[in-house]
């Protein structure tokens, strides 16, 4: 299937990616569904993908990349769509309303920049790019993002994972924290302080570095589990004695922070997205729900008090996704849009995270069950009100913006 800028909007394009989804997604989860319905066959005892989970995860990617849609976001030079920030908004809406916590194989339908094709590796060099991209476009493999540390987390200048020359390369040491998929990634981006006094004046000095996660001295000690699950998506990453040659230093020496910052860009569209998507999804189940469900001769929809809520979560969805599409208009007309993006974020996830809970409240003691899955919905909503970017630190970046005479909106 051929996809051009132009039709980055078409309807078709939408479409298809939903027949898709039914076809490799939605029937997988039903195939399988005694493995991926018990979180403790979808993890192991250390918390990471069995290997039958990894399977069927390549399996979506894969028929995704066959199909066209894995790479429809993913730069021209890779062979991807390029399609836009407006494309990656909708596409990403989609699939998590189509898909909901249920069916999150759908999840990696479309390459993530911190774990498949993006704009970053572009700054690979040739002879990296020839070793890794081919297996990484076809989804065969991935990678991840590896800049947080236990110390740097909002405030990434505070980094400590420093990386030395060598002959003929670097030696990179340190720690690194909430690295989406690090436990089954094949290729890392590393982000290490290179000169420490211009990290420390936080003008520079902060290098990437593509590491191939089976390197000696590359080692992920845990998996973070949260709320309670029997695994996790984040690692922990040590790194001791880790030495790659010289062609591994993604873009320039020094300017690993502002290839950095490209990403946190396309994390927080795509997190509005999700934000979004989610709160649809839920939204439609708690509609069905209360149009059905009957309680003292009346239907639930006849009871203000439980619907009046869900009336409110529309009004501000419908306002979160305006404002997720002015954002990512902005960003393919070549803005900035930081404070926009910011806006997107905070507001969206937000919102999400309210209509979530609020279908929860809707369906009684059925929304905490997980066969609805509406509470992995809202635990997924509830870690990205810190993750890209927390709410509080998208405030302080939209004061900013603000204070520095900012108006146009």
């Amino acid at each position: 299937m051929a996809l051009t800028q132009q039709s980055a909007l078409d309807d078709e394009i939408l479409d298809g990616l939903r027949a898709f989804l039914a076809a490799e997604v939605v029937a997988r989860h039903e195939r399988h569904a005694d493995l991926l319905e018990s979180p403790h066959r979808v993890h192991d005892a250390t918390g990471r993908y069995t290997p039958e989970v990894e399977q069927l995860m390549r399996e979506v990617r894969t028929a995704s990349a066959e199909a066209g849609y894995y790479l429809m976001l993913a730069p021209e030079s890779m062979g991807g769509a390029a399609l836009g920030h407006e494309a990656l908004f909708l596409a990403w809406e989609t699939i998590f309303r189509e898909c909901g916590a249920k069916y999150w194989l759908g999840w990696y339908a479309v390459a993530h920049w911190t774990k498949g094709p993006s704009p970053l590796l572009e700054h690979l060099s040739p002879a990296v790019r020839d070793r890794h991209l081919p297996a990484i476009v076809s989804g065969e493999r991935t990678t991840c993002f590896a800049m947080s540390e236990p110390d740097a987390g909002s405030d990434a200048w505070m980094m400590r994972t420093r990386a030395v020359p060598i002959p003929g390369g670097w030696r990179l040491d340190g720690e690194k924290q909430w690295i989406s998929n690090a436990a089954h990634a094949d290729l890392a981006i590393v982000f290490a302080v290179t000169d420490v006094e211009a990290a420390a004046a936080r003008r520079g000095g902060i290098t990437a570095f593509a590491v191939p996660t089976d390197t000696p001295g590359f080692d992920v000690f845990s998996v973070t589990r949260m709320f309670g699950q029997a695994g996790g998506h984040e690692g922990i990453v040590q790194l001791a004695g880790v030495e790659v040659p010289d062609d591994h230093v993604l873009g320039e020496v020094g300017d690993g922070f502002r290839l950095a910052l490209l990403g946190v860009s396309l994390g927080r569209l795509y997190n509005a997205a999700k934000g979004v998507g989610l709160a649809r999804w839920a939204l439609e189940k708690a509609l069905a729900y209360v149009q059905e469900r009957e309680t003292f001769g009346k239907r639930v929809a006849e009871y203000q008090g439980i619907t009046f809520p869900l009336a409110e979560s529309a009004m501000e969805v419908h306002a979160a996704r305006l404002v997720g599409l002015d954002c990512a208009r902005k960003l393919d007309a070549g803005l900035p849009a930081r404070m926009e993006l910011a806006m997107a974020k905070a507001y969206a996830t937000e919102a999400g995270a309210r209509a979530v809970d609020r279908a929860m409240q809707a369906h009684g003691a059925m929304g905490f069950t997980n066969e609805l899955a509406l509470a992995e919905a809202w635990q997924a909503l509830r870690s990205v009100l810190v993750a890209d970017g927390s709410s509080e630190i998208l405030r302080r970046t939209i004061l900013k913006q603000l204070l520095d005479g900012e108006r146009e909106l």
